[in-house]
């Protein structure tokens, strides 16, 4: 999965608000002004972003981010 595209999904109830995906991919992730708990930008974003995704995936402290193959997503889809 280095530089497939992925489908990215995101637990709100984990997330800790801590920002680490939104530092490391702001074209896919944000947060909400109120509380902190991450916002989901773009749910198949471009290949190119995947090995960013996936260190964002292990910045995450609250494990409250996921990649999914996209071929698999869009197959079942």
């Amino acid at each position: 999965m280095s530089t497939a595209r992925v489908k990215v999904s995101v637990d709100t109830h984990r997330c800790v608000g801590a920002g680490q995906c939104v530092r490391t991919v702001p074209e896919v992730f944000d947060q909400r002004e109120s509380d902190g708990i991450v916002l989901l930008l773009e749910e198949l974003p471009p290949a190119q972003l995947t090995p960013y995704l996936q260190k964002a995936v292990r910045l995450c402290p609250a494990g409250a981010i996921a990649l999914q193959d996209a071929a698999d997503y869009e197959a079942a889809t």
